[in-house]
């Protein structure tokens, strides 16, 4: 069964609190409208799944809402790809990993103490959008293949 989005978050400015959405625009090479990474340069979008999440909360020891992480989406199940230029399809959006995404300081803030070291290689990936679209709530995602881009 393939893995779909069950969360999407945008914020308009950086410490923010974030708002769920039943859809987005994305745009290649800018990232979702309305959301404060729009326009930079490769954080376009971040990419969470509940699967990795569960994990953390294990360690963690308390629930850990997907809308207080601070990620724009977050998917069912199975693991993010996290091999920097790796492509992969959320919906008819094509995203390249950049980077792990590190958990910042606002999730002790927010979740409690512990948040942050608990979701540490686990608070997903950031990505730069190859090719954009239209994300709603249940739109698939295809984990591509594991070879780095060109």
């Amino acid at each position: 069964m393939a893995a779909s989005v069950v969360g999407l978050h945008i914020a308009p400015a950086t410490r923010l609190d974030m708002r769920s959405v039943e859809s987005v625009d994305i745009e290649a090479g800018a990232g979702i409208v309305g959301d404060r990474y729009h326009g930079a340069t490769h954080r376009h979008v971040s990419v969470q799944s509940c699967e990795e999440l569960a994990e953390a909360e294990t360690d963690f020891g308390a629930s850990l809402d997907p809308l207080l992480t601070r990620r724009n989406i977050t998917i069912s199940h199975g693991r993010v790809p996290r091999t920097p230029g790796h492509r992969w399809k959320i919906g008819p959006v094509e995203l390249e990993v950049v980077r792990d995404a590190a958990p910042c300081k606002l999730l002790d803030d927010t979740l409690g103490v512990g948040a942050r070291t608990a979701m540490r290689r686990r608070a997903g990936v950031i990505c730069r959008v190859v090719s954009g679209g239209t994300l709603t709530l249940g739109s698939l995602v295809d984990i591509g293949q594991s070879v780095a881009a060109d």
